[in-house]
Protein backbone atom coordinates (compact mmCIF):
# COMPACT_ATOMS: atom_id res chain seq x y z
CA UNK A 1 0.00 0.00 0.00
CA UNK A 2 1.09 3.73 -0.58
CA UNK A 3 -0.15 6.88 1.30
CA UNK A 4 -1.83 9.19 -1.44
CA UNK A 5 -2.50 13.05 -0.76
CA UNK A 6 -5.11 14.29 -2.96
CA UNK A 7 -7.64 17.43 -2.78
CA UNK A 8 -11.24 16.99 -2.71
CA UNK A 9 -13.84 19.37 -2.15
CA UNK A 10 -15.01 20.00 1.80
CA UNK A 11 -16.17 16.91 3.65
CA UNK A 12 -15.36 14.43 1.49
CA UNK A 13 -16.13 10.57 2.16
CA UNK A 14 -14.02 7.84 1.02
CA UNK A 15 -16.30 6.46 -1.42
CA UNK A 16 -16.68 10.37 -2.86
CA UNK A 17 -12.67 10.12 -2.87
CA UNK A 18 -13.07 6.47 -4.49
CA UNK A 19 -15.10 7.55 -7.52
CA UNK A 20 -13.22 11.08 -8.48
CA UNK A 21 -9.92 8.99 -8.37
CA UNK A 22 -11.28 6.17 -10.71
CA UNK A 23 -10.65 3.44 -8.13
CA UNK A 24 -12.33 0.45 -6.74
CA UNK A 25 -13.32 -0.18 -3.22
CA UNK A 26 -10.46 -3.21 -3.64
CA UNK A 27 -7.99 -0.77 -3.67
CA UNK A 28 -8.36 1.58 -1.09
CA UNK A 29 -7.18 0.53 2.69
CA UNK A 30 -11.09 1.74 3.96
CA UNK A 31 -9.58 0.54 7.47
CA UNK A 32 -7.22 3.51 7.03
CA UNK A 33 -10.21 5.56 5.68
CA UNK A 34 -9.79 9.15 4.36
CA UNK A 35 -8.06 11.31 6.42
CA UNK A 36 -8.38 15.82 6.38
CA UNK A 37 -4.58 16.61 6.55
CA UNK A 38 -4.93 20.29 5.47
CA UNK A 39 -8.68 21.57 5.96
CA UNK A 40 -8.16 25.05 4.57
CA UNK A 41 -6.68 23.51 1.12
CA UNK A 42 -8.71 20.27 1.14
CA UNK A 43 -6.52 18.25 1.24
CA UNK A 44 -7.03 14.43 2.23
CA UNK A 45 -4.86 11.50 2.85
CA UNK A 46 -5.40 7.67 1.91
CA UNK A 47 -3.60 4.68 1.47
CA UNK A 48 -4.18 2.77 -1.71
CA UNK A 49 -2.76 -0.25 -3.77
CA UNK A 50 0.90 0.31 -5.30
CA UNK A 51 -0.50 0.23 -9.19
CA UNK A 52 -3.81 2.44 -7.87
CA UNK A 53 -0.92 5.09 -6.42
CA UNK A 54 0.57 4.86 -10.37
CA UNK A 55 -2.37 5.78 -11.91
CA UNK A 56 -3.58 8.81 -9.65
CA UNK A 57 -2.49 12.38 -11.19
CA UNK A 58 -0.01 14.05 -9.08
CA UNK A 59 -2.07 17.22 -9.77
CA UNK A 60 -5.03 15.73 -8.40
CA UNK A 61 -3.24 16.80 -4.63
CA UNK A 62 0.82 15.78 -3.94
CA UNK A 63 0.68 11.75 -5.27
CA UNK A 64 2.25 8.99 -3.67
CA UNK A 65 4.42 8.34 -0.42
CA UNK A 66 5.99 5.78 1.11
CA UNK A 67 4.27 4.50 4.03
CA UNK A 68 6.52 2.30 6.15
CA UNK A 69 5.32 0.65 9.07
CA UNK A 70 6.40 1.87 12.29
CA UNK A 71 8.02 -0.17 14.83
CA UNK A 72 9.81 0.27 18.16
CA UNK A 73 13.51 0.57 17.60
CA UNK A 74 15.39 -2.27 19.95
CA UNK A 75 14.33 -4.97 21.98
CA UNK A 76 11.31 -4.25 25.06
CA UNK A 77 12.42 -2.98 27.96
Amino acid sequence: MRLVTVRLQSQATLAQAIRRLGLTEEEVDSGYGLVLIDPGQDLYGLRVAEEAARRIDPAAGGGPYSDPRIEPYGPPD
